[in-house]
């Protein structure tokens, strides 16, 4: 059954399955195929989804829930006009629905982190292989930060060469959360039943912008993981340094403990330095002149150094990129045309697991030197 015939579900009714995979599903159109039914544990939040739903997309999604038999995942999966869906779930429930998903012959798009912790994700992926990959079905891992055009168009401009070898990089991100923001207010956020709690939760964004603009894959990790808020348990704060396999290295920096919103835009942001250049990714908003209005944007600044014919220092070149912030709508186009048979790559679960492992070691290096190839190979 081709995208343009078959249906597709969302289960999981919180935050970011109202303010961005439904808003994503919009922008794709017929790109996308038609939402037929959405899950949630409660009524309440499965019919609040659904009602959305109707508004921004002009469908009226079957609503499905716990507790009744005639309407619950079970009876939802069953469902032959639906192919897909779409996990947005809590962390350490994803793992045991997507094998339902795809025991139920389903595709599956699961949002990040691909697991509680890489021990965890290792055994999704072995299960995935041996049972359900042959079989042609599709699982990718929703990580919007991986197929964002700002990082992406980062990775070109390096790997064309316009910094030189890269030498070494440094990646610092500080978010200010305090008990009122709606994020800290979704229960299983507010009581962490993982490791990292924000950490590893919003961590893995900003580190498969790294695995995806850095053109070697990061192997070894040290560092330190502090808590500096108490309701932010079990750490809420991670300075580390990573070691590249073709010898760079950089600085990877996260703290969800800023003192106040004023920190969160003091020093951050990624920038990558090379033997000619260096390159700088900063999240900024800019105007789209054709709707005039302003826009979530990753700015991506490129210094090339230019030399004359002795190797004297010229002047130095300056390129600027501004790619508005998609990556949720171009995750989703992936995955539905992967189903297609147009597999880019992108959302692979072992580029999600490396993610999680670089978050895992951070948690637990204490100081101590981590090679993240073992710590996958071994889980």
């Amino acid at each position: 059954m081709s995208v343009s015939n078959a249906g597709t579900a969302i289960l999981g009714a919180g935050i970011f399955a109202k303010e961005a995979h439904l808003p994503a599903l919009q922008a794709l159109g017929s790109l996308a195929p038609k939402l037929k039914a959405v899950y949630s544990r409660s009524e309440k939040s499965a019919r609040e989804l659904a009602a959305e739903a109707t508004a921004l997309l002009n469908t009226i999604p079957d609503v499905y829930f716990d507790g009744n038999p005639s309407s619950n995942l079970d009876a939802l999966l069953a469902r032959s006009d639906i192919s897909s869906v779409i996990i947005v779930l809590p962390i350490t429930q994803q793992p045991s629905i997507v094998l339902k998903a795809l025991a139920a012959g389903k595709h599956v798009l699961s949002e990040k982190p691909i697991a509680g912790d890489v021990a965890s994700g290792a055994k999704l992926i072995a299960q995935y292989e041996a049972q359900y990959k042959h079989l042609g079905l599709v699982w990718r891992v929703a990580e919007n930060f991986e197929v964002e055009p700002g990082h992406t168009a980062a990775g070109r401009a390096i790997a064309a060469g316009k910094i030189g070898k890269v030498t070494f990089f440094s990646s610092r991100t500080v978010n200010f959360i305090d008990q009122d923001s709606k994020w800290y207010k979704t229960p299983w956020r507010t009581i962490p039943d993982y490791q990292g709690g924000f950490l590893l939760d919003g961590g893995v964004h900003s580190v498969a912008a790294l695995r995806v603009i850095l053109p070697s894959a990061m192997t070894h990790l040290s560092g330190f993981a502090s808590l500096n808020k108490e309701w932010l348990a079990p750490q809420d704060t991670i300075n580390t340094i990573i070691k590249n396999a073709d010898g760079s290295h950089g600085i990877y920096e996260l703290s969800f403990a800023a003192p106040s919103p004023s920190r969160s835009g003091a020093g951050g942001g990624l920038v990558i330095t090379g033997t000619d250049g260096w390159l700088q990714v900063q999240q900024i908003m800019a105007r789209d002149l054709i709707h005039n209005v302003e826009q979530p944007t990753f700015r991506i600044t490129i210094k090339s150094a230019t030399r004359d014919a002795n190797g004297v220092l010229g002047p130095e070149k300056e390129e600027v990129i501004d790619e508005p912030i998609r990556g949720v709508e171009l995750e989703q186009a992936s995955f539905f045309a992967a189903l297609e048979g147009k597999d880019d790559g992108l959302g692979s679960p072992l580029g999600a697991l490396k993610d999680v492992a670089v978050i895992e070691a951070a948690l637990k290096s204490g100081g101590e030197l981590i090679d993240l190839e073992k710590l996958i190979s071994q889980s």
